[in-house]
């Protein structure tokens, strides 16, 4: 049985668990992705605290000795989560990972992080590992909207561009959604606040996506990378007036970190990847999109 939304605010870091001290480890295993977010720059390095970075990327079997001994030094890790460096469900790895945990280590909760693309045809073998928490990014339900800030997807071998993929990506990720939460599993919806592409969007996003079970919501600002280089990054008036907004029509988190996709510790107050991955290898490799 899944954790229920009030366990998760007791020991999960990202639904309000900080105040309880609760750790988290993230396991890098998924390498490739399936959608071409504009703002994305998916590399290998030791430097950068943000998503979709990190120091290398772990094998499904590496994962049992990288658990063993997080929890050695770090006792208070009470969730294994997997959110890249690529999509959870693009390649077989993360569910491969989470039948290790759920086998090895029962206790932990297991958090997955996906782009949705693939969701709502995987949905039943994510319920069927045991993940407790999922979290979507839906930056856009209009795909007009998307295509402004996802340039294509990559769906059952097929590249496909513009709105044409974005209403692909947007239908499933509305009805993985439904699926999941359908089953009892409490599911967090991100969005990556463009003001200027998705800022007076946001309130039909929260709206769309508590209609379809999420539960709990949160705005990331952008960080201007990528093909959105030189667009502005929200400033705090603007998060904030995006939060009320949501707010209205789904509970809205506020204490986000830009974790690394190989985090370990609790956010905000220790961090021991270093001594988990090995890293400051001081190597930065680029990964293509797709």
């Amino acid at each position: 049985m899944s954790n229920t939304y009030k366990d998760l605010q007791n020991s999960h870091p990202c639904f309000g668990g900080q105040k309880n001290n609760a750790g988290r480890i993230h396991l890098p295993v998924s390498p490739g992705c399936n959608i071409a977010c504009r703002f994305c720059d998916r590399t290998i390095n030791d430097v950068e605290d943000r998503p979709g970075v990190t120091s290398k990327v772990l094998k499904p079997e590496d994962c049992k000795e990288i658990l063993k001994k997080a929890l050695e030094i770090c006792p208070d890790i009470k969730v294994a989560g997997i959110a890249g460096p690529g999509d959870t469900l693009a390649t077989d790895t993360a569910l491969k990972t989470f039948r290790i945990v759920k086998e090895k280590f029962p206790n932990l909760i297991k958090c997955m992080s996906t782009n949705g693309l693939l969701l709502s045809e995987k949905a039943q073998e994510v319920i069927d590992v045991g993940v407790d928490s999922l979290t979507v990014t839906v930056n856009a339900v209009d795909p007009v909207i998307e295509e402004k800030l996802n340039a294509y997807i990559i769906y059952h071998g097929k590249k496909i561009e513009g709105v044409e993929g974005a209403k692909i990506l947007i239908k499933n990720q509305i009805e993985g959604i439904r699926k999941i939460a359908s089953a009892g599993i409490t599911v967090k919806v991100n969005t990556v606040l463009v003001p200027e592409i998705n800022g007076d969007h946001i309130e039909e996003i929260a709206r769309t996506v508590k209609e379809a079970g999420a539960r709990i919501y949160n705005i990331i600002p952008l960080i201007p990378q990528h093909e959105l280089k030189n667009v502005k990054a929200p400033v705090c008036a603007e998060i904030d007036a995006a939060r009320i907004k949501a707010s209205k029509y789904i509970e809205v988190f506020r204490h986000c970190h830009h974790c690394r996709a190989d985090a370990v510790g609790v956010p905000g107050k220790s961090e021991f990847g270093d001594q988990i991955y090995q890293r400051r290898l001081n190597v930065k490799e680029t990964f293509s999109h797709g």
